[in-house]
């Protein structure tokens, strides 16, 4: 397995939890990272991710597990629509009951037709994802105001389900980009790159020492 040249840390600022993510962006994006988090249950969450040189997504694997539960999914474009591979062991919906929450279903979606529109993925709980439309739209540099509407493929953790959502990314300068999707607002800060220094009620960006 080839080795990263950059790594980057987000602690969790909405419950206990971190990301690591090891990642090359010299020529679109290859990462692999970890993330980890006890709501709604105790949960690690792996995955590895690709995309082009224009930085539109070519694979994306998951992997969550928990106590007694593991789930798996692979999410990659196909033509005009995505494909999506699922596997499941134990009873990730028995872990929840016993912790007083819902359960969470099947993980992926019976009805991929509905991705088609999907430009970019989105993993729940982890700020790297949001790097992808920040870069792909050379947003961090964009002329405040500047406004893209994009689909997103949004994988749910620690389900793995994955949904169709709209989100809108609006560049305000300084390092700052606007992340709105349904009734949820929150301004970004970004660095240079694009990587998130801090989500606001989500995560914030340890420096390396």
């Amino acid at each position: 397995m080839p080795t990263m040249p950059k790594s980057l840390f987000w602690a969790r600022t909405d419950t206990a939890g971190a990301e690591h993510a090891l990642l090359d962006d010299r020529d679109g994006l290859t990462a692999r990272g970890v993330a980890v988090s006890v709501d709604p249950i105790a949960c690690t969450c792996r995955y590895q991710l690709t995309t082009g040189p224009d930085w539109t997504v070519r694979r994306l694997e998951v992997e969550a597990e928990g106590a007694g539960w593991q789930r798996s999914i692979r999410l990659e474009p196909a033509g005009d629509r995505w494909r999506v591979t699922t596997s499941e062991q134990g009873n990730l919906d028995a872990a929840l009951r016993a912790a007083g929450h819902p359960p969470a279903g099947l993980p992926g979606t019976d009805e991929p037709d509905r991705l088609a529109d999907a430009v970019d993925v989105d993993l729940g709980g982890s700020p790297l994802f949001n790097t992808l439309p920040v870069r792909r739209l050379r947003l961090a540099s964009a002329a405040p105001d500047t406004t893209h509407r994009i689909t997103v493929a949004w994988v749910l953790v620690p389900s793995l389900a994955v949904v169709p959502v709209e989100q809108v990314y609006t560049a305000l300068g300084a390092g700052r980009v606007r992340f709105a999707s349904g009734t949820f607002t929150t301004d970004l800060d970004v660095d240079p790159d694009g990587w998130v220094l801090r989500y606001p009620g989500l995560a914030e960006r340890v420096p390396g020492r």
